[in-house]
């Protein structure tokens, strides 16, 4: 919690040491952001700050028995991802490039923690809690891809309580009845929050935004940026 604490003013360092990284993606228009193939020139000669590489290093929490997250637990890469059930670039980001990345996680070579970012209000809240509820039965994901893909091209989605029913059917959970006892789960509702917290503590105010062992990348780049990112950690199909 310590570390945490920290982070705003350890980022905020970063905005003038690290360039390239965090900060610096915070403040890019996704559309113009790659991952460099190379380090440049500038780059190589550049001190990373070991507070900072330190922090996101910590950041994996590589639970096996995490419900939120798929791939070894020892995978020498790991993504974490932050994002809102209500975003229209994390159902894009989710529908396309995620699937894309399946195959180094059937490697073993990368790990997926999926972290929750509630920024559009209570719909979100539900969803992200529901997604939980999902997770408790062994269907976190599916829960979590039925309810990307039912998004719309553009827009915040309204997701009331009947539409997380209607995604829990779809995703195949076993028992509704306790899928909607946990809906009003303090526990999950906790979690939610503090994941919420943790990524708003960390300077992270959009969606969805990913970490990459320590490579950051903001928004819903294209699949290329995330393959090479995954590549330059160590991980391989």
């Amino acid at each position: 919690m310590a570390l945490l604490s920290a982070a705003v003013l350890v980022l905020g360092t970063l905005l003038f040491t690290r360039e390239g990284e965090l900060a610096a993606l915070r403040a890019t228009p996704p559309a113009t952001f790659t991952v460099p193939a190379e380090p440049s020139a500038s780059a190589s000669s550049e001190t990373p700050d070991p507070e900072v590489i330190a922090l996101m290093k910590s950041l994996p929490r590589r639970k096996a028995s995490d419900p939120t997250a798929r791939g070894k637990v020892d995978a020498p890469v790991v993504m974490i991802v932050w994002s809102d059930y209500r975003c229209p670039f994390c159902a894009k980001w989710a529908t396309t490039t995620l699937k894309d990345l399946q195959p180094y996680v059937d490697s073993g070579s990368l790990r997926i923690e999926s972290r929750d970012l509630v920024l559009f209000g209570e719909e979100s809240q539900l969803a992200a809690v529901a997604a939980r509820a999902a997770g408790n039965q062994g269907k976190y994901w599916e829960f979590h891809d039925a309810v990307f893909a039912a998004a719309p091209a553009s827009g915040h989605p309204t997701i009331k309580k009947a539409d997380v029913l209607a995604f829990a059917k779809t995703a195949g959970v076993p028992d509704l009845a306790k899928f909607s006892k946990d809906l009003s789960s303090n526990s999950l509702d906790a979690a939610v929050t503090a994941d919420t917290n943790e990524a708003r503590q960390l300077g992270i105010s959009g969606t969805p935004f990913f970490l990459i062992n320590t490579t950051p990348i903001n928004g819903a780049q294209p699949t290329e940026a995330f393959v090479q990112a995954i590549e330059a950690s160590g991980g391989h199909r």
